[in-house]
């Protein structure tokens, strides 16, 4: 399956080719089954034409100068003539729908008896016998020259079918191109809006139903980009909301509360609906419209390390000396941030942070010495608000961690993949694609 076409295009214009072609061949053979009766109709007359003037002549003239007539009949009309021997090599005419027509035509002329060959002792042509004075045993042979009647092909008419069959194809590539130029254009947009991408509006050109779906298209990637403004703007606001009355009740803890306990539990629910609240605004902006950047990947995610280590996180940095790359810096960072957040959280212990370049990517790796994830789960996490609740009761979070990062690398054309890490734990691999 490896050679068929996988493009809409060629695969529209060999279809149409394909039917001009067969159509040509179609035409072809009927002209050419066409123009066989009139042909053999006329090869018949010309044949008994020289056959019967022949026949005349011989009978005309006199004994004595038959001979002569013989050799001006050759010279002049290139008609050769020979008497028929028993013993002559004949080699019959091709049993083909042409030449039986020819054959029938030039008995119904000459009558049943005639003979017919296309060569006589070697001697190639077109050769007719005839009874001289109605003698059968007088019987002579009449050869007319190949060249009388071969049907040369027109090679005119070739180039000129050539050159239509060209311009025919020419403009059938020109009429697929045109409808799926469209198509690609969409192609790409929704490709883009796949990512998380507000694309431009792509073109309302064409046929009526490509204007149309270009039209469908143009409304529904508005409408997916009011709906994320929305979801952004009402995230915000509840943010807002949120955090006052949460800044309000830490300060009235501070204040009120004089068990010590007590206010280092309430104290600690409070930043935990916080990182919550966090968490939610995070999600709603990892497909913002941060442009991408040239963005140095060491000093990056260096930074990154950096801002961690400050708040006690001990982490391994084997970062190689990758090419800068364009990137959206923040969500970069904000997506390795979860990953090393989730080690820190699920895994403990030892957490390292590596970078490398492999097969035209950026592979970003955050491993752990965790309990790790089953396999047949790891699809299901990246998925919003969702946790792995039999390894991980002890902790409590909103489950998109997993679903923020997922949606960063998606937004730079790359994913996400957890696999099992060598001596136990879980490997994290942010996939970039450098180009």
């Amino acid at each position: 399956m490896r050679f068929i076409p996988r493009t809409l295009l060629v695969r529209t214009f060999l279809l149409i080719s394909g039917v001009i072609l067969a159509t040509l061949g179609i035409w072809t053979t009927l002209f050419s089954l066409a123009e066989q009766e009139p042909r053999a109709r006329h090869l018949a007359e010309l044949t008994a034409s020289a056959v019967n003037v022949t026949h005349a002549a011989l009978i005309a003239a006199a004994p004595e100068k038959r001979r002569y007539l013989l050799l001006e009949l050759s010279e002049r009309e290139g008609i050769h003539l020979q008497p028929a021997e028993p013993e002559d090599g004949v080699i019959p005419l091709p049993d083909d729908a042409f030449h039986a027509l020819f054959r029938r035509e030039l008995e119904l002329r000459l009558g049943r008896d005639t003979r017919l060959a296309r060569a006589i002792n070697g001697e190639e042509g077109l050769w007719a016998s005839f009874a001289l004075a109605g003698d059968a045993d007088d019987v002579y042979w009449v050869m007319l020259p190949a060249e009388r009647i071969d049907n040369a092909f027109p090679l005119h008419w070739l180039g000129w079918g050539a050159a239509s069959l060209v311009l025919t194809l020419a403009a059938a590539w020109w009429i697929v191109s045109r409808v799926t130029r469209p198509l690609r254009a969409l192609g790409r947009a929704a490709r883009q809006v796949g990512r998380g991408r507000h694309p431009d509006p792509v073109a309302v050109s064409g046929a009526e139903e490509l204007k149309q779906l270009a039209n469908a298209f143009n409304q529904m990637s508005e409408d997916l980009a009011r709906s994320e403004r929305e979801r952004a703007e009402v995230l915000a606001g509840i943010s807002h909301d949120l955090r006052t009355p949460l800044a309000r009740l830490r300060l009235e803890a501070e204040m009120s509360v004089n068990d010590e306990a007590a206010r280092t539990a309430i104290a600690g629910d409070i930043e935990q609906m916080d990182a919550i609240i966090g968490q939610f605004l995070d999600y709603a902006r990892a497909a913002g419209d941060e442009a991408p950047a040239e963005t140095e990947v060491g000093r990056l995610l260096g930074d990154v390390a950096a801002r961690f280590s400050r708040t006690g996180v001990q982490l391994q940095l084997d970062l190689a000396d990758c090419r800068p790359a364009q990137l959206r810096p923040l969500a970069v960072a904000r997506a390795v941030g979860n990953l090393i957040e989730n080690a820190r959280k699920y895994g403990g212990g030892e957490i390292t942070l590596a970078a490398r370049e492999a097969d035209g990517q950026l592979l970003i790796e955050v491993m752990d010495r965790g309990p790790g994830i089953p396999a047949e789960e790891i699809e299901r996490l990246k998925r919003p608000f969702t946790r792995l609740e039999s390894a991980r009761t002890d902790v409590k979070g909103t489950g998109l961690g997993l679903a923020i990062v997922e949606r960063i690398a998606k937004l730079h054309g790359g994913s996400l993949t957890l696999s099992a890490r060598d001596g136990g734990g879980l490997t994290a691999t942010l996939r970039l694609p450098l180009s």
